[in-house]
């Protein structure tokens, strides 16, 4: 079996090595950039990518829609500190077999990995009660955004100037207002300002 780890964190890229050597026997490469992690995917065509979301520039994210526009068939695991609904669902609908929080046990990444490799999906369990709870109650304000828009909200709560979300995503500054524009008229506000302040309380940028 052979895995790829995109975290841009040393330690736990060394943490989840042992421990997918010790449970899979695994092959395991592993890399903290964006631009290295797609050009061994393409190489090595491992059979998990075990994604982490805050990644420098681009964000995870964009790594998983550029990953599977490269290879539908792609096994992606996220495998992110972000333990907000709103985070694993569109990780899912953005093509991802599984979704589990840094927080989880071991066995829940464990488990995603075998059920990904398999061809099904796996979120955390306390993730998957809380995504049951929000679709229930419809509290979520950001249900109508895309994977794109949700990246740009982060980066906003961030700190990130439009201009550097577009330097950051490779996309006109153009389109990253047109982006922010559409996101308005959906969330209902009307500054940009309004859109920071929700990225920091709804998706704890």
């Amino acid at each position: 079996m052979k895995i790829l780890i995109v975290d841009d964190h040393g330690v736990v890229r060394e943490g989840l090595r042992k421990l997918f050597v010790a449970h899979f026997e695994a092959n395991v490469l592993e890399t903290a950039g964006i631009d290295d992690a797609l050009a061994i995917y393409a190489q090595e065509h491992p059979d998990v990518v075990v994604l982490d979301l805050n990644l420098e520039g681009a964000g995870g994210l964009e790594v998983l829609r550029r990953i599977l526009a490269a290879d539908s068939s792609a096994r992606v695991v996220v495998f992110s500190m972000h333990h907000e609904p709103i985070y694993a669902v569109r990780a899912l609908r953005g093509g991802a077999r599984g979704y589990v929080s840094k927080s989880a046990p071991v066995e829940e990444l464990i488990t995603a990995i075998r059920k990904a490799r398999a061809g099904e999906q796996y979120i955390d369990r306390d993730l998957a009660s809380r995504i049951a709870v929000s679709q229930i109650s419809s509290d979520d304000p950001l249900q109508s955004l895309s994977i794109r828009e949700v990246e740009i909200l982060r980066m906003l709560g961030q700190g990130k100037s439009m201009t550097a979300i577009s330097e950051n995503l490779g996309i006109a500054y153009k389109t990253v207002a047109n982006i922010c524009t559409q996101m308005k008229v959906k969330l209902g506000v009307d500054r940009t300002a309004d859109l920071i302040r929700l990225a920091i309380e709804t998706l704890k940028a």
